[in-house]
């Protein structure tokens, strides 16, 4: 009997943002989607804009289970993860263990497909780093999410991720924001009017 999977699917229980009032919970497994979909845009957009070489499919694979030790952990704030350095050395090493607490989790034949997936390589350190840069978009959207909801709790956070994205200076984040970003301000009527009767803004309100 393998547990892996049982325990895979426990994300949904993660809540995120757990120092922050919420007007609608986040939790782990959506935000993974989220992550899967944006960092395969951000390779297709490193590909086909700026001469990239990356494995699309592979971005989106990685980032399903970028945060799976957090189901053993559960998800530690950002202002306490990185409060100071020591800190967050030892969360890294308590995210080490997490993650080989599941691979142990499957079947002997399986562990080093999975470790593949759960465990950061430095051959695929480019592919890494979309995915750090997609989960900050995930993250800044939930910010721009509750701002539309009149939550002003995430406007200091909403802030802190577009000056992080802007400090990575990569070309493919810089598309997302001005070209993607913008309609997660608009209400599901203007959603589905066609691009030319409702132009998108060229610039975020926070840029």
């Amino acid at each position: 009997m393998s547990q892996f999977f049982a325990m895979l699917f426990r994300m949904k229980h993660i809540q995120r943002w757990a120092l922050m009032r919420n007007t609608r919970t986040e939790n782990l497994s959506e935000h993974s989607l989220e992550v899967s979909i944006i960092a395969h845009l951000l390779a297709l957009l490193k590909n086909e804009r700026f001469g990239g070489e990356l494995v699309p499919e592979r971005a989106a694979v990685l980032a399903l289970f970028h945060d799976a030790s957090e189901i053993l952990t559960g998800d530690m704030p950002t202002p306490v993860k990185y409060f100071n350095p020591g800190i967050r050395q030892a969360y890294r090493e308590v995210e080490d263990v997490a993650r080989e607490k599941l691979l142990t989790m499957l079947p002997g034949d399986l562990r080093d497909s999975y470790r593949e997936l759960l465990v950061p390589e430095e051959k695929e350190a480019e592919l890494w780093a979309i995915i750090k840069a997609a989960d900050k978009l995930s993250a800044l959207i939930k910010c721009v999410e509750e701002r539309q909801m009149g939550n002003l709790e995430f406007l200091e956070a909403e802030q802190a991720q577009l000056e992080a994205l802007r400090r990575m200076e990569r070309p493919e984040v810089d598309c997302f924001l001005e070209e993607f970003l913008p309609a997660f301000q608009f209400t599901i009527d203007r959603l589905k009017q066609p691009e030319q009767d409702e132009p998108v803004p060229k610039t975020f309100p926070l840029i």
